[in-house]
């Protein structure tokens, strides 16, 4: 087909001209792009194998964001990029190549609008780079068809090294590959029950470049032995030397063992999660998760090796990957013994009816806590009923308190200055600035965290409009409220700047990301009702129907705030940024609102496992370099999808990051959440609404055993999963500490909030 190349230059000149008539002489397909957006929509769309992009001006846009941005998509592996600097003087010292290659590119043409000096540029990136290009894909190609082949095949250099083996070898040997790979084949056991001499004749073949090919018993992982029929085939490379061994092994019986067919099975879930786990994003067909889908943070799952990308480079196509898994596993079952047919049927039943990433309660003897909990939390209501319309007030017009706010933050009066002091503690109490503020701790708090971060500096705003946007949020909020008000908001905010501060979290988000995790943190609850979604699904409530019973409060949240921030040109904190700043920033913080909603709590925890977590621990555990923490957040930052899942599990760890305060504090948000879930169930008694709680009825509750179900089934996993990449050691003691207080009381059958004897 005809080659493509993308011409990415913000203005039409004569060098842009240059290379488009060049691609005319030499019949490529070229595209021109004006903005990094475009660029990028039509490198997604088109997959150009050259791109062309204008380095000679920063004034329109910086050439190696746009290089580094196409790069971290999965299509540009396989294209040249080609960065236009300026032409140096005669007495200028010509600069460095490095900062480009760094940056992605692959070389660098120095201005010259020539076509002829165009054509033969880019006609040598076709017979050069674009050629080898192509060569690889085949590499591919082969390897994609070595993965999908039913017999065993296992790669070795000369030395007997194992360079690979396909999912077939991993299926009968009951190895991993990671397992297996860079091993010499004398370090794995050996079975016994080969003749003594037959190694030495196999190598006596193989060194003279002769194939062999008999029949040989190999040990399993599990140690039992498994009689195999094998093919071993030299490969002559360079130099007319052997370079490697190819090894085709399948089982020489028909009859499988109970053993295998269990890990067939496991094989095949194993597939299963991870083709759940598909991301298709940008029209980015082509990119997988590569990851099992796993809700355990233990070591040893987080250092499993995941396939190679290069098995997997054709998977562009538009049908749906659980599909695919499905449709594998059905062709799978014609073949196989009666045993094995019927698991697989059970397989399929759970692949076609069930929410992959939520773990299933048991019917029997289930805690009523949990139950609740999960039913309130991660349902968008039980029913509806006609002629419940729940309608709350709007808190638009709230006369605070009579307490002045400053006009900048020097102006902050005393008593409050002296506990913001502390604020970058992690068990900086928020209770105490509630009372000393008269409930308006949002914006003292705000201004202080906002100025070390540089918001306003960032958005381009004074620090009187950032004042001004601070109040008319936090005068959205319901000081009615006994849990969602701007306490909460201010508490949320105060573990973002926390986290932010954190050096690998630091390392792996830019200063936009900082900004939109702010301002998320401080509008993630705003005009919160004090109901949950459920009730208001249940109620047919106005913003229920408005939002088609889906992400409710958190859809609301979003809007209201900013509708309230364009609404008045004096707090419109966006007013200054660019058009394309602020289209990024705006949906970074819709995303992370909408993270804030429970109903896909275990599919992000998941993402981040999958993709942070345990790419992060296998790259430790390879590297023993000390640069080794730095090039993991550098190769972060490179892939705009794991900053994606780095600020939404931020921002879910902060919204409920109560259990990991200091007692004090974890024990009064327990008794606040709790007194509003009370005065939930009481409205849907008195309502005649279902009761989407039922344990939390103010005369029968148990607190403690509420906090102990909360924390294990949603805490625990995604703390060790967030600390596990922030390092969080005092957030996890606090943890420890308040589950081991929680546990004591329900252990002395005690309901409330302390032991009877400390209140």
């Amino acid at each position: 087909h005809a080659l493509q190349v993308l011409l990415i230059f913000a203005k039409e000149d004569n060098q842009s001209d240059g290379f488009w008539w060049a691609c005319d002489r030499a019949g490529y397909r070229c595209n021109i792009a004006r903005t990094p957006e475009s660029a990028l929509e039509c490198f997604l769309d088109k997959h150009q194998e050259i791109i062309v992009i204008d380095h000679r001006n920063s004034r329109y846009f910086d050439a190696e964001d746009i290089c580094r941005t196409i790069r971290a998509t999965k299509p540009s592996e396989h294209t040249v990029i080609l960065a236009v600097v300026p032409r140096t003087s005669t007495d200028q010292e010509e600069t460095s190549v490095l900062p480009l290659l760094n940056a992605g590119f692959n070389r660098q043409f120095m201005e010259n609008s020539s076509i002829t000096a165009c054509y033969n540029e880019l006609v040598q990136i076709e017979h050069g780079e674009v050629r080898s290009q192509f060569k690889l894909r085949a590499c591919n190609a082969v390897f994609t068809a070595l993965d999908h082949c039913q017999e065993a095949i296992e790669i070795t250099s000369e030395d007997h090294v194992i360079q690979y083996v396909n999912p077939a070898f991993e299926r009968m040997m009951g190895y991993h590959k990671g397992e297996l790979i860079g091993k010499e084949l004398t370090e794995l056991p050996k079975s016994d029950k080969n003749c003594a001499d037959l190694l030495d004749t196999i190598n006596t073949f193989i060194k003279k470049g002769k194939e062999w090919q008999g029949v040989y018993y190999a040990r399993r992982k599990s140690g039992d032995s498994i009689q195999q029929h094998v093919k071993i085939t030299p490969v002559i490379g360079q130099g007319g030397k052997i370079r490697h061994f190819v090894s085709l092994k399948r089982l020489h019986c028909t009859n499988e063992n109970n053993k295998q067919v269990s890990y067939f099975l496991h094989v095949i879930i194993f597939i299963a999660f991870k083709s759940h786990s598909f991301k298709c994003k940008n029209r980015r067909k082509d990119s997988t998760d590569k990851s099992i889908t796993s809700q355990s943070s233990d070591a040893p799952s987080l250092q499993t090796r995941r396939y190679s990308s290069m098995a997997r480079i054709h998977s562009m196509t538009i049908e749906a990957p659980i599909t695919k898994v499905i449709n594998i596993i059905n062709a799978a079952q014609e073949n196989s013994p009666i045993t094995v047919a019927e698991a697989l049927d059970r397989v399929l039943e759970i692949l076609r009816t069930t929410e992959l990433y939520s773990p299933q309660l048991g019917t029997k003897d289930e805690d009523p806590h949990t139950s609740d909990l999960v039913g309130g939390l991660m349902t968008d209501g039980l029913r509806r009923l006609s002629g419940n319309e729940y309608v709350f007030s709007k808190n638009m017009n709230l006369s605070h308190s009579h307490l002045s706010v400053p006009n900048t933050i020097n102006d902050v009066p005393p008593c409050i200055a002296q506990l913001l002091d502390n604020e970058e503690s992690w068990d900086f109490n928020i209770f105490e600035l509630e009372a000393v503020t008269n409930k308006r701790p949002l914006v003292y708090l705000g201004l202080k965290v906002f100025a070390r971060f540089g918001v306003s500096e960032f958005l381009n705003c004074s620090e009187a409009m950032l004042r001004a946007w601070l109040q008319v949020i936090e005068a959205n909020y319901h000081s009615s409220n006994s849990y969602h008000n701007s306490t909460h908001a201010a508490d949320v905010l105060h573990a973002t700047a926390f986290f932010l501060g954190k050096e690998r979290v630091k390392g792996s988000l830019d200063h936009l990301d900082e900004v939109a995790a702010l301002i998320a943190a401080t509008i993630h609850d705003v005009d919160h009702p004090g109901r949950t979604n459920s009730f208001l699904c249940n109620a047919g409530s106005e913003l229920a129907v408005l939002y088609n019973d889906t992400a409710v409060l958190e859809s609301h949240h979003t809007a209201l705030a900013f509708q309230l921030t364009a609404k008045d040109s004096k707090c419109n904190i966006f007013k200054n940024i660019d058009r394309n700043h602020y289209r990024t920033l705006r949906q970074a913080i819709i995303d992370m609102v909408l993270a804030t909603e429970m109903t896909k709590h275990f599919e992000h925890v998941n993402k981040f496992v999958n993709s942070i977590n345990k790419p992060m621990a296998s790259e430790e555990t390879s590297s023993h370099s000390e640069g080794s923490d730095c090039e993991c957040t550098a190769n972060i930052k490179n892939f705009p999808d794991n900053q994606t899942l780095i600020k939404r599990m931020m921002i879910k760890c902060a919204d409920v990051a109560n259990p990991c305060r200091p007692l004090e504090l974890c024990i009064e948000w327990a008794g606040r959440i709790s007194e509003e879930y009370f005065a939930q169930t009481d409205e849907e008694k008195r309502q005649g609404l279902p009761v989407v709680m039922p344990v939390f009825d103010r005369n029968t509750c148990s607190i403690p055993k509420s906090q102990i179900s909360f924390i294990d089934y949603f805490i625990t996993d995604m703390f060790d999963a967030w600390d596990a990449f922030a390092h969080l050691p005092v957030l996890m003691q606090h943890l420890a500490n308040n589950y081991k207080h929680w546990k004591t009381l329900d252990e002395l059958k005690c309901k409330g909030l302390r032991l009877p004897s400390e209140n």
